[in-house]
């Protein structure tokens, strides 16, 4: 009896040992992470960090964990919303005073010459959320372009995108290119920041056609598609996955009268106006909030709209296409029509004046839609030779 429990002690230890075993090898684990790759190629180099608060090790910091391996880490690129989580404009990191320089705002976006001079590699980390709007993609671009032009290697450390499971939206006019939309891609691109880093150099995107060096860090059990869930918020007003998942049909409403929840605990997760009483009960009320908005559109005032905290994110994934349903109900009961859209902020988030004058005609989501083609199935079929994980249509 002994001996027989003696051996169905070790099978099952067997069976949870192998369990344990596939879990860890279907975990999701960032580039970042993957420290047995990069780390050697930065020993005895001076180092710079493209990176933000989603820029973690197992919750410590990328720069902490550099430094504590004895990295000579000697500067601090900072995108749009700053690096830590702090105020953006810091030009110290309080913690080890290593110099930041803020990648943001105009004449500021791009690293100057003398900003690489005491530096030979450039590591890029950042969590991004897979639009053409959200402001990494354009940081990202400016990095390699600097370092490119002074002979500079750039190392991502790739990591997942949430809303990679589908491509979607218009194809951007370079004519409207700006910080929000700098290349000739949709709404929805449905590639990591690995992967379109490539995209950038095989496509001649960068000023004169220019190559950047890059090694990119791969994700390692991962594929387009692979639901995932972001450990940490990748900027203040997209702080749940909910905001994250809606973010891609939400973000146009900023260029027009309709606030989306910016100045309340849930940003991108509402739709509101003022002027919308008559048609919606649910209402909120944008307030000051530090670290998050402070002036947001219609501060102190009541709104009415859209609740989308429940809203069914999976119907995304299912219908390939993001929500422009919301965009044309709100412009056709808003009162004020002349007055609904802030034009030059919409077009650059759409990256046409099409979109636009479509709504106001009257078109249909579906004459919409068709309007994108061919130029949609052509990026797509573009963006395949730039894939590095098996891809979601596969």
């Amino acid at each position: 009896m002994k001996k027989n429990f003696l051996i169905l002690t070790l099978l099952v230890m067997t069976l949870l040992s192998v369990g344990c075993s596939d879990k860890k090898s279907s975990e999701i684990i960032p580039g970042a992470d993957r420290t047995e790759i990069y780390m050697p190629l930065l020993e005895g180099k001076s180092v710079a960090l493209a990176v933000n608060n989603s820029s973690v090790i197992g919750g410590k910091a990328l720069l902490d964990t550099l430094l504590a391996r004895d990295i000579n880490v000697v500067k601090i690129f900072s995108p749009e919303h700053g690096f830590r989580g702090g105020n953006r404009y810091d030009t110290l990191d309080a913690q080890t005073g290593i110099p930041i320089k803020l990648l943001y705002g105009a004449g500021n976006y791009k690293p100057a010459a003398s900003d690489l001079s005491d530096v030979d590699i450039v590591i890029f980390d950042m969590q991004d959320v897979g639009t053409r709007f959200y402001t990494y993609l354009s940081t990202l671009h400016y990095v390699m372009e600097a370092c490119a032009e002074n002979d500079k290697e750039v190392i991502v450390l790739d990591r997942p995108n949430p809303n990679d499971y589908y491509v979607d939206g218009p194809i951007l006019d370079t004519n409207f290119r700006s910080f929000v939309g700098m290349h000739p891609i949709p709404i929805l691109h449905a590639l990591t920041l690995g992967e379109y880093a490539h995209m950038i150099n095989g496509e001649g995107w960068l000023k004169e056609g220019i190559e950047c060096k890059v090694t990119v860090v791969e994700v390692a059990n991962y594929q387009h598609g692979k639901p995932y869930t972001l450990p940490i918020h990748p900027s203040p007003n997209l702080n749940t996955q909910q905001s994250i998942l809606l973010y891609p049909s939400l973000c146009l409403f900023e260029g027009t009268v309709i606030s989306q929840g910016r100045g309340t605990t849930f940003p991108f997760q509402v739709l509101g106006n003022p002027q919308l009483k008559d048609h919606y009960e649910f209402s909120f009320t944008p307030q000051s909030m530090e670290g998050m908005s402070t002036n947001p559109p219609h501060k102190d005032v009541e709104c009415f709209g859209l609740d989308l905290r429940d809203y069914d994110t999976n119907i995304f994934k299912e219908s390939g296409r993001i929500n422009l349903s919301w965009l044309i109900e709100f412009y056709n009961i808003y009162p004020d029509k002349e007055n609904f859209f802030h034009v030059g902020r919409f077009d650059r988030l759409s990256g046409t004046d099409i979109l636009r004058n479509q709504i106001i005609e009257g078109k249909s989501e579906e004459e919409i839609r068709e309007s994108w083609e061919p130029a949609l199935s052509e990026y797509k079929e573009m963006r395949k030779g730039y894939l590095l994980y098996k891809d979601f249509t596969l």
